[in-house]
């Protein structure tokens, strides 16, 4: 744990006008609610949230080989990503352990920005920088420092972005452009990518620009959202949450770090694993079986303590079945207990249990994910 204070955003002003609540995450003091959690969650799912999502890394990638450098090491088929799109991928290290998750923007045939998780900005460097070719062929920025990243997410996210960027800086899904001519001079590029499952724009801009564009955002209609219901919005959507549902093993102290030693087979995301192509850690994907554990959601059937992280999973006789790793209430689904987890021996309807508290186990239903 470093002695270092956490850092501050170049929003952390904006966020202290606004009354937030602010903690420490990952290092970096940023808002856990500015009203409270479920109005927040509700307001991204019906009109516009918007968030402050700085702490989250930019890295560029440049090079003539640069797609097939990064095929190379990640679960996804890189080259068959065309600029201007966005994909997601994991990357496994050469034991097939999961390191981590990512966002990735294919500029052109030789520039990729990626947007790595907060807490793993350094691994994720030190991964790369190790495999970057000797030639000196592709090369690594890091733009993180210089970088603010704002996430506009919702039904109205596209209307309130052209009140303020203007219609052509619209992006569409999983798509990538430059920030174009606008009326407040704002400069960066924009995704169609977010971590909420509502439509809307993750934007990147230097951090001069960073509360110019966070007020005009939020006149224009946006609602300010914290960390809380940002959490709650992806685990309604069925997003891996990194060094939460999974996490790699170097970085385990003071979690069940061979719980969470996962692969990209055992995360079960239907997307961002393509096995037409060699890349480290590949082995240990396609080596399971069918009985072993995999990621699965769970849905509360009747009322009980919530289901939490690290809450047992067995079958209705009472056999375990594994343990959720993500859970809470959702406020989308009128506050009905959902969870995800690794879990064997299960299909999609089981009824099961969860041990939600010593004298207490609820009886909930396997579903996979997205909730909603």
């Amino acid at each position: 744990m470093s002695d270092s204070p956490p850092v501050r955003t170049a929003l952390y002003d904006e966020h202290v006008a606004l009354d937030a609540n602010i903690v420490d995450f990952h290092g970096f003091e940023l808002p856990i609610w500015y009203s409270n959690i479920k109005a927040e969650h509700l307001a991204t799912r019906t009109s516009a949230g918007l968030f402050d999502v700085s702490h989250m890394g930019s890295f560029r990638f440049s090079g003539a080989n640069v797609k097939q450098w990064m095929e190379s090491i990640a679960t996804q088929k890189v080259t068959a990503i065309q600029a201007p799109r966005c994909a997601y991928t994991h990357f496994l290290d050469h034991d097939g352990h999961l390191i981590d998750d990512m966002i990735f923007a294919v500029v052109s045939d030789e520039e990729i920005l990626g947007v790595p998780n907060a807490s793993m900005i350094g691994v994720m460097w030190d991964w790369f920088s190790s495999h970057l070719p000797d030639d000196g062929s592709v090369v690594l920025e890091d733009l993180s420092d210089e970088t603010s990243i704002m996430a506009l997410q919702g039904p109205d996210a596209k209307s309130i972005l052209s009140s303020v960027l203007g219609e052509s800086n619209h992006v569409g899904r999983f798509k990538w452009q430059q920030i174009g001519e606008n009326a407040h001079g704002i400069e960066g590029w924009i995704q169609g990518t977010g971590y909420t499952g509502e439509a809307g724009y993750e934007i990147f801009v230097p951090n001069s620009h960073a509360a110019l564009l966070w007020r005009n955002l939020i006149q224009a209609g946006s609602i300010p959202i914290g960390l809380g219901a940002r959490d709650t919005l992806r685990l309604e959507k069925g997003f891996l949450l990194s060094g939460v549902d999974f996490c790699w093993p170097p970085l385990s102290e003071g979690v069940d770090g061979t719980f969470l030693a996962r692969d990209s087979w055992e995360t079960n995301v239907p997307f961002g694993l393509d096995l037409e192509h060699d890349f480290v850690g590949k082995h240990r994907v396609i080596g399971h079986d069918a009985n072993d554990a995999r990621w699965w959601g769970i849905r509360y059937l009747e009322k009980g303590p919530l289901p939490r992280p690290g809450k047992e999973v067995t079958t209705l006789e009472g056999t375990s079945l594994g343990k959720l790793t993500s859970g809470a209430p959702a406020p989308s689904l009128d506050n009905v207990g959902i969870g995800i987890g690794y879990l064997h021996s299960v299909s999609e309807g089981d009824e099961v249990l969860i041990v939600a508290s010593p004298r207490k186990s609820v009886r909930a239903v396997v579903v996979s994910p997205p909730f909603i």
